[in-house]
Parts: structure tokens; C-alpha cells; sequence
């Protein structure tokens, strides 16, 4: 796609669209709706909102990625972490239950989406790419084991709260004794339910006798039976009066059309948050589409996503939602379900959309501990317990950075949690950049490879050492390189050659070439001759543009292999002046 037609997705699936197609997709749409309605419910429970906001947040947000969106299959609405996360940012401005906490939760879906429209204008999405894997799985664990915590309040039916797993935790041991029996068992009953229906639900349905495909609709209605079964039981037994909390009225109708408060001061409370809801929603939801489009050997443009995402958590903010992103289960559902476009989602809309018109009366009566279990079971499939393992095995740095922000998330909370990852990512690298790893080499008997000498069985010289630097030559490794090779030449009095071989490295700046020039100078002073190897065409063209190969006492060698057996059979004769073939930038 180019120019206009770019930020429009759908006017390139649009043109393929036909019988088949619509087929496919109004049946995936029947099943996430059917999905999406106890989710989007439980989700704005999460984030302290009116349950209704959650299905308001599910109309809007899926046209609008319909529109602006590039993956086939990627089902947007509210999610796990995003909710909790709007629960700690509105929570700090605004107490639950209050109109200025919804003000806050639109203002958040506004200004994230905004946020996010901006970075895909300026193809900014690479920003994501600061939040590692070690980092993101770390803050999604935590997430998850604070999320579920923070429902067992509900399933107990008693009060409590708190934004770390500290808080929460003595929350739940102050209120134990005052657990009501009636909400225990639902929510316990609830619990087991959608467990099993997660599990064993498919494989029961076909032992039935229904085909693999009904048996796997079939199964997606699990939460939705929770949602009747638990109804009819509070109505039956008159839960109502034994202290069971239930979710009440909720409005009946489709979502209020406004434009968010206009606060400054709102704004600068909120800026902060909405970013990392943003980047946080972003990274979560372009994972799984990556992954869905894969299985169909499709793509999808990570920069338009921004705009599908930026669009799509403005719809919410205009419709009286709260921040909204690519959810991965609902996406799979919306992948097995065989949805081809993302006319789909916009065809969830409809059917979220006539729930708010016709059904909401019908969910007066949903305990609210049936929404606690759904996340519950919802979220604990986040918890990972077995990266921490690997990542031990594998990156002790990367190990840390999984630690500190699974740590720091559930004692401090979400916000910060984020920030700390980052920060310990960011630090671990600029140290791994800081002391690149780099190795003296010999050339492996009777071949033109050179291999470490502390790993191979390799030939030198005496009067020649090689060293090969395995990272570019930057301000951050610049003084490192000096240290490096000065000590190594110190420990050789016969040397009278150093090669720097440069097959790794892709760039030097400013500070890496005053080191090459310190080097030089020194080594020049000592008599020995400083040569580079192997080096790349745009570093050749930058060293040239320095005069730095005037004034290098040896040569710059296209091959390893040259240098070495060249320099090798040196007489001791003073180095010659750069090679001629270099000097042509033929490299």
C-alpha cells in the first residue's frame, strides 16, 4: 500500500471481500461475542469501572481497528493487564465509584490513543523494542498473580484492596473471618468450572459425539453458561438477601457519544500512565498479531498497527470506554473460529452492541464473584514459571531483569514496575556494550579461519597478535578497546604487529575513532606496527573521510587471512604505508 491508501487497511481486503469470506467471519464473530460479553464485563470490574464500561469499550474500538488495522485476525477490546493498569493510574487521581475515576479512565483511553496514532505517523514503533522479552514476560507474571489476587476479595465476599501484593495480601488475612459462605461457593464453584471448561471441556463434548469444531464452539460458551447458571442460582435461592454482592443494574442502551474532559491538569496527571499503557498495550498486542499472521504466512505493519491501536482507543474514549489493545485470547478464539478480515471484529461489534440493547436487564442478578472467577482463570494462564528457569540458565543478566521486575511490579505496583524493568534492561545493555566481548585469535591449522586461542587449537606468532572485536567501536566501549589492547601488547615484548580484526563491527563514532587514533599514536611511539582487518565498506568510507588511514602506521587488509600471512614472515622491516587497494574504498 502507498500514500492515502496506506493508513486504510481495509481498502485492500475490502476489494477481495465476498460471500465466503462474510461466511467465515460472522461465524467468528458469533463465537468471540459470545466470549467477549462475561469478559468485558469482568475486565471493567478489574479496573474499578461499571461493568457496562466494558462492554462500551467493545463496540467502537473493534470498527475502528476494522478500519485501521492490518492483521486479519487480531481481536482488540479490554484485557487483563491494561485494566489493572487503568486501575492504578485512575486510582491515583480519583477514588473508585466516583465520576471523576470514569473521567480518568476515558481520559487515559484519549491520550493513549493519541499517543499511539502520533508514534505511527512518525514510524516510531521500534520504541517498543525497549521493553525486552525478559522484561515484558516478567511484568505480565507479575501482573497475573496481582490481578488474580486482587479478586479473591471478590470471591470471599469481603472487603479489601490495595495496589501492591503486599497490601492485598493483609487485606485478605484482615478479612477472612468475615467471608460469606453463599459468595465462596459460587465463586469457588464458578472457578472449578471455568478451569475444567479450559481443559476438558472439548475432550467431554466429543466423547459426546460432537465433531471436534462444534465440540471447540461449544466449549468458548463455558463462561457464558458460568454467567446463567450463577444468575438463575442468586434468583432461585435468594442470594441476594444471604450478602451475596451482585453486579445490579446496569444501563441498557448503546454508548454515550462524548468528547473527553478538557483538564490540563487531568493531562498532566495521566500523560505519564497513558504511555505506559501505551507502549505496554502496543507491545502486547503486536506480539500476538505477529504470531497469528505467521501461521498464514501473512504480515502486518507494525507502524499501522500503532494508528489501528491509536484509532481504536480513541473510539473508546469517544464512546465512554477505557484503554483498549489486542487481547490474545479472544485473538486465538478469533483465529480457530476461522475469521479471515477484520470485518469480523467489526461484526463482534454488532453483536456487543445489541447485548448493550437488549440483554444488560438480564444481568442484574450476575453474582459478582462469577466475574472475579473469569478473570481468575483468565489470568493465571499469564503467570509463567518456567522462563525464570531458563533465563537462568541462559542470561544471568536477562535473569536479573526478570527478577527486579517481577519484584518491583508486586511491591510497588504496576506503573513502577514498568519503569524499573526498563531501567534494569537499559543499564544491563549499556554494561554489556560497555565491555564487548572480544578475543585473541590464531588461524586454525591448514584453513584461512581464525578462531580464539583459548578455544581452538590455533597458529600464532609471537611477533603478531590478532584480536578480533565482536561489537561496534562506540563513546561506550571507546576507553575499554584502549585498556584492552594496551595491557595485551604489555604482555608481549617481542610483538611487533597488532592486527584488529573487524568482521564484527558495523559502525564507529567520534569516540571509538579517537581511541583507534590513541592506539595508534602509542603503538607507533613503541615501534609496532597497527593494522585493521576485514573491515566494512561504510566503516571503511568513514575512517577515510577522518584521514584517519594517513596517518595509521600499518595497513588496512581486506582479509584476516592476508594480514596474518603477510605480517607473519615480517622481517622486522618498518610497516608500509596503506595499502593502495583500501584507499579505493574497494572493501
Amino acid at each position: 500500500m502507498t500514500g492515502f491508501a496506506r493508513y486504510f487497511p481495509i481498502l485492500e481486503w475490502g476489494r477481495t471481500y465476498n460471500g465466503g469470506v462474510l461466511g467465515n467471519d460472522l461465524m467468528a464473530a458469533v463465537i468471540v461475542t459470545i466470549m467477549l460479553i462475561p469478559q468485558s464485563l469482568a475486565y471493567a470490574l478489574l479496573a474499578g469501572l461499571p461493568p457496562v464500561v466494558g462492554l462500551y469499550a467493545s463496540i467502537l474500538p473493534l470498527v475502528a481497528y476494522a478500519i485501521f488495522g492490518t492483521s486479519r485476525t487480531l481481536a482488540v477490546g479490554p484485557v487483563a493487564v491494561v485494566s489493572l493498569m487503568t486501575a492504578s493510574a485512575a486510582g491515583a487521581v480519583a477514588a473508585q465509584g466516583t465520576l471523576e475515576y470514569l473521567e480518568a479512565a476515558i481520559m487515559l483511553a484519549a491520550l493513549s490513543g493519541v499517543m499511539l496514532a502520533i508514534l505511527g505517523f512518525l514510524r516510531l514503533g521500534f520504541l517498543a523494542n525497549l521493553l525486552s522479552h525478559p522484561v515484558i514476560s516478567g511484568f505480565i507474571t507479575a501482573s497475573g498473580l496481582l490481578i488474580a489476587t486482587s479478586q479473591l476479595k471478590h470471591i470471599l465476599g469481603i472487603t479489601g484492596g490495595g495496589d501492591t501484593w503486599p497490601d492485598m495480601l493483609g487485606a485478605l488475612a484482615t478479612g477472612i473471618g468475615n467471608t460469606n459462605i453463599w459468595t465462596l461457593g459460587i465463586g469457588l464453584a464458578a472457578t472449578a468450572f471455568l478451569f475444567w471448561v479450559r481443559r476438558g471441556a472439548r475432550p467431554a463434548l466429543m466423547a459426546l459425539g460432537l465433531k471436534p469444531r462444534a465440540a471447540e464452539i461449544t466449549a468458548k460458551a463455558g463462561p457464558v453458561l458460568a454467567v446463567a447458571v450463577t444468575i438463575i442460582a442468586v434468583i432461585a435461592l435468594d442470594l441476594a438477601d444471604k450478602g451475596v454482592k451482585l453486579v445490579g443494574a446496569v444501563p441498557q442502551g448503546l454508548p454515550p457519544f462524548a468528547l473527553p474532559t478538557p483538564d490540563l491538569g487531568l493531562v498532566a496527571q495521566l500523560w505519564v500512565p497513558a504511555l505506559l499503557i501505551s507502549i505496554i498495550g502496543f507491545v502486547e498486542s503486536v506480539s500476538v498479531a505477529q504470531t497469528l499472521a505467521a501461521k498464514r504466512r501473512q504480515r502486518i505493519a507494525p507502524d499501522q498497527e500503532l494508528i489501528g491501536l491509536g484509532a481504536s482507543n480513541i473510539a473508546s474514549a469517544l464512546s465512554g470506554g477505557y484503554p483498549v489493545t489486542g487481547g490474545f485470547a479472544r485473538s486465538v478464539v478469533n483465529f480457530d473460529a476461522g475469521a479471515e478480515t477484520p470485518a469480523a471484529g467489526a461484526f463482534t461489534a454488532v453483536g456487543i452492541a445489541l447485548a448493550s440493547l437488549f440483554l444488560t436487564p438480564l444481568l442484574f442478578n450476575l453474582p459478582i464473584a462469577t466475574l472475579a472467577a473469569t478473570i481468575i482463570v483468565a489470568v493465571l494462564s499469564l503467570v509463567d514459571l518456567k522462563t525464570p528457569v531458563r533465563l537462568w540458565v541462559y542470561s544471568k543478566a536477562d535473569f536479573a531483569a526478570h527478577i527486579v521486575t517481577i519484584g518491583v511490579t508486586l511491591l510497588a505496583g504496576v506503573e513502577v514496575g514498568v519503569i524499573a524493568g526498563v531501567s534494569v534492561g537499559l543499564l544491563l545493555y549499556l554494561w554489556r556494550a560497555s565491555r564487548p566481548h572480544a578475543a585473541i585469535v590464531g588461524r586454525v591449522p591448514e584453513t584461512e579461519h581464525f578462531r580464539n586461542v583459548e578455544r581452538h587449537d590455533v597458529l600464532t606468532v609471537p611477533h603478531v597478535l590478532s584480536i578480533r572485536i565482536d561489537e561496534s567501536l562506540t563513546y561506550l566501549n571507546a576507553r575499554w578497546l584502549e585498556e584492552y589492547v594496551l595491557e595485551r601488547v604489555a604482555e608481549r615484548p617481542a610483538l611487533r604487529h597488532v592486527i584488529v580484526m573487524c568482521s564484527a563491527v558495523n559502525e564507529i563514532d567520534a569516540s571509538g575513532l579517537e581511541s583507534l587514533e590513541a592506539i595508534n599514536h602509542r603503538l607507533a611511539d613503541g615501534g609496532i606496527g597497527f593494522h585493521l582487518s576485514e573491515v566494512k565498506g561504510p566503516v571503511m568510507d568513514r575512517l577515510k573521510r577522518a584521514h584517519f588511514l594517513e596517518e595509521l602506521n600499518g595497513r588496512v587488509y581486506l582479509s584476516q587471512e592476508r594480514a596474518y600471512t603477510e605480517l607473519a614472515r615480517d622481517d622486522g622491516a618498518p610497516a608500509s604505508p596503506p595499502d593502495m587497494y583500501e584507499a579505493r574504498g574497494l572493501i
